[in-house]
């Protein structure tokens, strides 16, 4: 199998990053693995989507930290492929670490994927699924049922109306954005400084205001879905709990949340469920629920992190079942020598 992972900079990639940790398995499993910065792709006059490219020397790696050592360093092999003759692309860039002089990159991944999937490559998530999901309103397209209470605006006395609504808490967060960067709560005694709060996060664009779960104070489970499905391995479901810190409102870990295994119920399954619909119709196939209780906060789409800390806690290897599947998507195209509809391709 021939497969390309795109990363926003392949310099920056970490240790500990699901793209890392899917990369080198798939390597150690005898696969050809290209990795493909956000600046490294082009449009080439003969009409193929070609890219500077690295990969590193066939072996068995023994740790994601040898891995990587390899790819960023002098070892790792360079080159310009042609991306129409991969099997698999996976857009793995997070769109949100993307601002000021690298607004270009954005939605680079989305361009030149769109593109390489109309070649007959298997883009995936895919490039159009994603493009409906560049800010957080792709999030208030899935049904009621399964979100918080949501106003978004850049209006401050729409939101003063929100808030005095609700009658308590209420969160306060940037329509673009991810990893708990720029949320506030605000409390009802503390409505005195929402023109402030307000006037630095409209600098960004439209602000989310979204009622508070009063469950966050227990953390959130990140539950991964693999085509349409909760992931689940050797009987064990992709999946861990990050639980806040201190006063800290965000659960996220670079915010210094704390990690713990998370024990998933009936109710966590049934609102996967609820958005399976949606998310095999827009072509997800690997996805990040964030659940607060029986709300979802948050569904990644274009880089759900964490396979790793769900295995430290259920001892299985997430990403064997990942590439697992990716190998039977191959499969079946070859063996139908067609290109799949969104949908098709979501559950294979």
């Amino acid at each position: 199998m021939k497969l390309g992972f795109v990363v926003n900079d392949i310099m920056t990639e970490q240790v500990g990053y699901t793209t890392t940790r899917l990369a080198m398995w798939a390597i150690n499993r005898g696969h050809d693995v290209w990795i493909i910065g956000l600046g490294d792709l082009a449009y080439d006059p003969d009409e193929s989507i070609r890219a500077r490219a690295r990969t590193v020397p066939k072996k068995k790696y023994k740790s994601t930290e040898l891995y990587l050592k390899a790819l960023q360093g002098k070892t790792a092999i360079k080159e310009r492929i042609t991306v129409d003759e991969l099997d698999i692309l996976m857009l793995r860039s997070d769109p949100a670490n993307e601002s000021g002089s690298r607004s270009w990159a954005a939605a680079a991944g989305i361009n030149f994927g769109r593109i390489a999937m109309r070649h007959g490559v298997i883009v995936l998530n895919d490039p159009n699924g994603l493009a409906k999901a560049m800010n957080k309103t792709y999030f208030q397209l899935f049904p009621e049922e399964v979100r918080p209470q949501t106003l978004i605006t850049r209006d401050v006395s729409e939101i003063k109306s929100f808030s005095k609504d609700r009658g308590e808490n209420i969160i306060l967060k940037p329509l673009q954005g991810s990893g708990g960067s720029g949320v506030f709560i605000l409390r009802p005694e503390d409505r005195s400084n929402l023109n402030q709060i307000v006037e630095s996060l409209s600098k960004d664009g439209y602000i989310i205001a979204q009622e508070y779960l009063k469950a966050a104070e227990e953390g959130d489970i990140r539950l991964f879905m693999m085509n349409g499905q909760p992931l689940r391995h050797k009987g064990k479901y992709a999946a861990f709990r990050r639980v806040r810190h201190g006063d800290d409102i965000r659960s996220n870990i670079h915010a210094g949340g704390k990690l713990a295994q998370a024990v998933i119920t009936d109710e966590h399954l049934k609102l996967a469920e609820i958005v399976r619909p949606k998310i095999v119709q827009d072509g997800m196939f690997l996805v990040g629920l964030d659940i607060v209780g029986n709300k979802l906060m948050e569904i990644n789409v274009f880089s759900p992190g964490g396979l790793g800390s769900a295995q430290m806690f259920e001892k299985v290897n997430f990403s064997h079942a990942v590439l697992d599947a990716l190998e039977r998507k191959v499969e079946y195209m070859n063996y139908y020598r067609r290109n799949f509809d969104n949908d098709e391709m979501a559950t294979l």
